[in-house]
């Protein structure tokens, strides 16, 4: 039996900034992909019910395996009976497909395991190759409509020299936070101008980063990260509406709106490039098929684009956490007490009052050990 305390949203991103350790969240959330996954398990959530197919069967998406790996009870509701009379903070219960509110019964659902799970990810496989046909399709047509709009796409002023300077762009995507804590030494040594795209402001605030900039459509930034004095540049669609200018407007922020098709991360490339960083470091950007399908997105034209415009100026750090795991082995420490040692006895056979010292610790070792 599970039992506890509803939060739902119809975002998950929404919902993971409410929601507390040990209460359920239910969402309506088709195919969860691995970085609202990993959000929910940072809440310590207690159990997760969807409205929606966690696995749709249309491509492999990771995140009910990390899920189910992390301990979490993962629900997919199969009739709704009565959750539209689910309030925030009400008490739920769940027991053998049937989920009680005040003994009523609301929903039916049933739990994933591991070898349900499996069955459904081999038909997604099997799937995924007509997924990636259709994938390419768009990716192409889509790129020779848009080929003119985004090589001659119109940066606006900012207000930020990157001349001579390089760019960090910070976009939450898989694994963005181990990524952005893997090359602390980089941003220490060369200071880039960085650039936040969404909620990847928060993750560049944990770990005592100020952006520069922070573009994006607004959705996924929190007020904190947005009141800190960044630069704002709001993505809008190319006809000029953008839906993040009444959230900024609300905050009395000052902002610079930027009509562009494509994806906040290829805009914050392209300005990079045109106001000429001389090389653009990224981490948790999105850069192949599952990246773009788990985002709702059907091609990749204006990155496709973007990238081969800015060419060889672009570091992808993307993954770059898991390319090397730091381990000491015992030579190190070998090396580093040798290190340490060597200097001391050089010293002492030029130094008398070194090496009288060192002969009275040698003695005392004696005594201590009877040697």
């Amino acid at each position: 039996m599970l039992k506890g305390r509803v939060v739902r949203d119809q975002k998950t991103k929404d919902l993971t900034k409410r929601i507390k350790a040990r209460e359920i969240a239910l969402i309506a959330h088709q195919d969860i992909d691995a970085i609202a996954a990993k959000s929910l398990i940072e809440k310590q959530v207690k159990a997760i019910l969807n409205t929606s197919a966690s696995v749709s069967g249309k491509y492999p998406n990771t995140g009910p395996s990390i899920l189910l790996n992390a301990g979490i009870p993962l629900i997919d509701i199969t009739q709704n009976v009565g959750l539209a009379s689910l309030e925030e903070g009400d008490e739920i219960v769940y027991e053998q497909g049937i989920i009680y509110k005040n003994d009523q019964i609301i929903a039916y659902g049933w739990e994933l395991n591991q070898q349900v799970l499996e069955e459904k990810l081999v038909k997604a496989r099997f799937n995924q190759e007509q997924e990636l046909n259709k994938f390419i399709d768009n990716t192409l047509q889509y790129a020779w409509r848009e080929k003119r709009i985004i090589l001659d796409l119109l940066i606006p002023e900012i207000g930020i020299d990157f001349k001579g300077k390089q760019a960090l762009i910070v976009v939450r995507g898989a694994d963005y936070k181990a990524d952005l804590e893997a090359i602390k030494s980089y941003i220490f040594e060369m200071n880039p101008i960085i650039i936040a795209v969404d909620g990847g402001a928060d993750a560049c605030l944990e770990r005592g980063y100020q952006p520069d900039i922070i573009i994006g459509d607004m959705d996924s930034v929190s007020d904190r990260a947005l009141k800190k004095g960044s630069i704002i540049v709001v993505h809008a669609y190319p006809d000029g509406r953008s839906p993040g200018v009444k959230r900024i407007k609300k905050l009395g922020i000052n902002y610079i709106l930027f009509p562009a098709p494509g994806t906040s991360e290829d805009i914050a490339m392209l300005m990079a490039y045109e106001k000429g960083a001389e090389l653009i470091a990224a981490v948790g950007t999105h850069s192949h098929m599952i990246d773009f399908l788990e985002k709702g997105r059907p091609g990749m034209a204006s990155t496709l684009l973007v990238r081969l415009k800015i060419g060889d100026r672009l570091i992808d750090a993307k993954g770059v956490s898991k390319l090397y795991q730091h381990k000491i082995y015992s030579h190190y420490w070998v090396q580093l007490l040798l290190a340490i040692l060597l200097p001391l006895i050089l010293l002492g056979f030029f130094s008398p009052p070194l090496k009288q010292l060192l002969t009275l610790l040698a003695l005392r070792l004696r005594f201590l050990f009877d040697f």
